[in-house]
């Protein structure tokens, strides 16, 4: 069996090689390849493979018809809306991703966006490191404060933990209510939510529910002084309606990680140069911890498949 890896895995070679040793040592042929956006390319890296593995690249649905043997997808990522699913459903590809690996290094990232904008650290450091002062810079506490999360899914409830760690009072909302909610955590609607909170945090997955959940209606809901963080999908909010609801001053700010599409980005995009922002490249799932634990998900996924007893099914 040839297994096709169309992209790094964010692990050491050493780690690699041990998690493909036992499957080797079956017969299974495993081909390593550089990330690509090159169509053609991808056809020809993968035309001869039973299995992909990939992370977050695009896989267009026209690479997975061109590809005639191949059986499985094992995404190693948890969104997998970069991935041509409608090819793999014609084809009866089966996928699955990595669900769960990120859920401590996504909600961190949000908690380390919030810190860092409540108490200014960039400006601040700027001034330190340039003789300054901390003159108009002066912060605020989390302590005290309403946090909106959007999507109690697994990391959305560990982003409510950490937040009321903190001292915030917590709302969520979800498609649906949660019976095994935390006590602390009031579930409500989105408009309530928009509306209440002092900090929105975004931890929805992308479908057609979402894209676009949060636009310009959603924007102006909320309090003049709020801060938006989105480390879900790019697509779950309207980018043109949020620069410029940054650039009047009809929010407080706003911490992203996820973009409508994926870095690098044109230097001369919209949210790059509006005010009161925290950009980051998708970084928010990016951890050694985590890296190591996807890769983990991942191989256990083909060990699984390759037994009949596919894991962690997305088709």
């Amino acid at each position: 069996m040839k297994v096709a890896i169309m992209e790094g895995l964010g692990i050491s070679e050493a780690e690699l090689a041990a998690r493909k040793a036992p499957f080797e040592a079956e017969g299974v042929e495993f081909k390593d390849y550089v990330r690509t956006l090159d169509v053609p390319t991808l056809i020809a890296q993968a035309k001869d493979a039973e299995v992909m593995i990939l992370a977050n690249m695009p896989m267009p649905a026209e690479v997975l018809r061109a590809c005639p043997k191949l059986k499985f997808v094992d995404v190693a990522f948890t969104g997998v809306d970069h991935v041509g699913l409608d090819a793999a459903r014609e084809r009866g590809i089966a996928v699955s991703n990595a669900s769960g690996y990120s859920n401590e290094a996504v909600a961190e990232l949000v908690l380390g966006m919030a810190l860092s904008m409540a108490r200014n650290l960039r400006a601040v450091e700027d001034r330190c490191r340039t003789g300054g002062t901390k003159d108009g810079l002066v912060g605020w506490e989390i302590k005290g404060k309403t946090v909106g999360i959007v999507g109690l899914g697994k990391i959305g409830t560990r982003s409510a933990e950490l937040f009321h760690a903190f001292g915030a009072k917590i709302l969520a909302h979800s498609r649906s209510i949660h019976a095994d909610a935390p006590d602390y955590v009031e579930q409500v609607g989105l408009e309530a939510l928009l509306r209440r909170a002092d900090l929105v945090a975004l931890h929805c997955p992308l479908n057609d529910s979402t894209r676009g959940l949060i636009g310009a209606a959603e924007l102006a809901m909320m309090k003049p002084g709020a801060l938006l963080i989105n480390a879900a999908r790019g697509p779950v909010v309207d980018e043109v309606a949020l620069a410029e609801a940054l650039r009047r001053g009809s929010i407080g700010g706003a911490c992203l990680d996820v973009f409508a599409t994926e870095p690098p980005l044109d230097p001369a995009a919209p949210l790059l140069n509006a005010p009161h922002t925290l950009v980051t490249p998708h970084v928010a799932f990016a951890t050694q911890e985590s890296m190591s634990l996807r890769a983990e998900i991942v191989f256990d996924n083909l060990r699984a498949w390759m037994d009949g007893q596919q894991q962690n099914v997305v088709l």
